[in-house]
């Protein structure tokens, strides 16, 4: 076990974009992986783990270091030294390695270790807010757990395949997965590959994503031949399971702010064989009002913290702000007040975020149901998944159902009397 200079390169190179250029962690991860095409498995899994876990333990690595943002590439360098350290790797006699201090390194390691922000690398508020959402115990086990790198589950399009015939093309690939029990479509990776080369992907067989996430499109009780409508459908993961469940039977409307996000679902759409969708953009309150009481069943995967999926998006704790979940906690209710109304009477809502916070989650709902517009729907269930109870990623969903309409007394009277005269 040793470390190979130019992946270590590419690393530091990757470091400095995230921490000093604000790039997202992923976009520069799979940059990273076309620099060389002579790497195999080994060196890409070496180069894309590494710049999670350093970016997923900056404050930890960064207090052990001694330095403080804004990183310059020496103090990265340092920063990547207590990892090769604390992971057992032997320091090469390279320039930027010179004096290494070993022992100093693991002694404030164990040090720092217990202070809870600190041993779980998250920033203090950040820290505060869990334990006064969640308590102290359970905070303390669900940020470890989502220090947990994510596994990566596969979703079978039911369009296309079977779940026993995706197996069966995975494992001619030395690809090997597990089954999820309670989970109709989901496979587990037992170990990382690059499954979006495989030409079952390329043929729309399946989906990356998350268990806890496959199980919002089952939630919302969904039949082929309904009406269904995706608010918040984004570049579309939910939206494509929700076409399956329907067998392409139905109308589905994928609706987003963003043209861009409809864009990469319509790309999704075309490989996965979904082509009961129809894509609108939100660029007025009239796309909405023209939906009003117009469907079968309704999502809402509104926009959230995010603190559910932190073991996939370490990134996410850096550039996460206290004034941002305050901010979105209120579009969360207008959200939910304004797409509501696109339920008919008799149809449901799934009200869908992937935080863990109760005030973006069941807090939301209470809410929702003292409205106006609230008062007409019948809270029928809730599942909150933490992710050290599923081990996967944490998640909310509530199912709510619009009452049959109610006739107001002149409305009574009027029928009433409309009734006598046919007699």
């Amino acid at each position: 076990m040793r470390l190979h200079r130019n992946l270590v390169y590419t690393t530091i190179d990757s470091l400095n974009a995230i921490f000093n250029e604000g790039e997202y962690a992923d976009k520069v991860v799979a940059r990273a992986l076309k620099k060389d095409k002579r790497w195999g498995s080994s060196d890409r899994k070496f180069v894309a783990e590494t710049i999670y876990e350093v970016v997923r333990w900056k404050r930890l690595y960064a207090e052990i270091a001694e330095v403080k943002a804004p990183f310059d590439r020496d103090n990265i360098w340092r920063m990547f030294s207590v990892w090769a350290v604390l992971r057992g790797y032997p320091i090469p006699d390279w320039r930027q390695l010179e004096g290494t201090p070993e022992r100093k390194i693991k002694g404030r390691f164990d040090e720092l270790s217990k202070v809870r922000a600190l041993k779980e690398s998250i920033p203090d508020w950040m820290d505060e807010l869990g334990v006064k959402e969640l308590g102290e115990k359970v905070w303390a086990k669900e940020i470890t757990a989502q220090n947990q790198p994510a596994k990566v589950i596969l979703r079978v399009n039911t369009l296309k395949t079977t779940k026993a015939e995706l197996r069966a093309i995975l494992m001619d690939l030395d690809i090997d997965t597990d089954l999820l029990k309670d989970q109709p479509d989901a496979l587990v990776l037992k170990e990382r590959a690059n499954v979006f080369m495989t030409d079952a992907f390329k043929k729309g067989f399946f989906e990356v994503q998350d268990a806890n996430s496959q199980l919002v499109a089952a939630f919302l009780d969904v039949k082929p031949g309904m009406r269904i409508v995706d608010t918040c459908a984004g570049a579309g993961g939910k939206t494509l399971h929700i076409a399956a469940l329907m067998e392409n039977k139905g109308q589905l409307i994928a609706m987003d702010l963003y043209e861009s996000k409809l864009k990469q679902l319509k790309i999704r759409a075309k490989r996965d064989g979904a082509f009961n969708i129809e894509y609108r953009i939100i660029d007025s309150t009239k796309v909405i009002k023209k939906l009003h009481q117009k469907a079968d069943r309704v999502l809402i995967d509104a926009p959230c913290s995010g603190l559910g999926v932190l073991k996939r998006n370490p990134d996410a704790k850096w550039k996460l702000q206290p004034e941002f979940i305050d901010n979105i906690r209120k579009i969360q209710s207008e959200v939910l007040e304004s797409y509501s109304k696109i339920v008919k009477p008799g149809g449901k809502l799934v009200y869908a975020t992937c935080s863990i916070l109760p005030s973006e989650n069941q807090d939301q709902i209470a809410k929702f149901l003292t409205t106006d517009i609230g008062k007409e729907f019948t809270f029928i269930k809730d599942q909150k998944i933490l992710a050290h109870e599923s081990g996967f990623d944490g998640f909310y969903m509530a199912l709510l159902e619009r009452k049959e309409e109610v006739l107001k007394p002149k409305e009574l009277k009027a029928a009433k009397e409309t009734a006598e005269e046919k007699e």
